[in-house]
């Protein structure tokens, strides 16, 4: 069976979000390629990731009644994938999914033939741009470095790993090269 889910993760700071948005950019439109949204307990932000805002106790009804594919907490918030977003891999399509570093090893358990990227960035960079969103204190973005460089993936289970440390169009390049050698990507 070819893998049709494509799981995107990575620490703060390491342009996984600007590197999707390039490479949905540079995608041709008859690409069969489904970009699932997330369900999150959070507001709307504007000009951020388009995704369902629902209220804590919102996403604990919609867990416990499992309405979720996958689904995970993540830095005081909750995330789910609903089965309606994971379809369209069902019908040929591939299925990007904005995952979680935490949760991949459980989604690999669930799927087995999921695609893991891991979108990372040198320590450097990371504390840079976090420094720059001005959203923690010194010491929290000193916590989140020091998380993604201890991060592992299983052994043998993230297929890609992009270094996103220079522009984004060598990464987004890189990235793209990576998703061509796999079977029948359609780009």
């Amino acid at each position: 069976m070819t893998a049709r889910l494509i799981y995107v993760m990575g620490p703060s700071g390491a342009g996984k979000d600007s590197l999707l948005d390039w490479l949905r950019a540079r995608l041709p439109p008859s690409a069969p390629v489904h970009w699932s949204q997330r369900t999150i307990s959070r507001k709307v932000v504007p000009g951020g990731e388009n995704h369902e805002s629902v209220l804590p106790e919102e996403f604990a009804s919609l867990r416990d009644s499992g309405a979720f594919a996958l689904h995970w907490t993540a830095n005081g918030l909750d995330y789910g994938i609903r089965h309606a977003q994971l379809a369209p891999a069902e019908h040929g399509q591939w299925v990007l999914i904005n995952g979680s570093r935490g949760y991949w090893s459980d989604a690999q358990k669930q799927f087995a033939h999921i695609v893991g990227v891991h979108i990372t960035a040198n320590p450097q960079v990371l504390r840079q741009r976090l420094l720059l969103r001005g959203r923690e204190t010194p010491e929290r973005i000193e916590a989140r470095v020091q998380r993604a460089m201890a991060f592992r993936p299983p052994t043998g289970s993230a297929s890609i790993e992009v270094h996103n440390d220079r522009t984004l169009d060598y990464a987004g390049n890189e990235l793209l090269a990576a998703l061509r050698q796999l079977s029948k990507w359609p780009v």
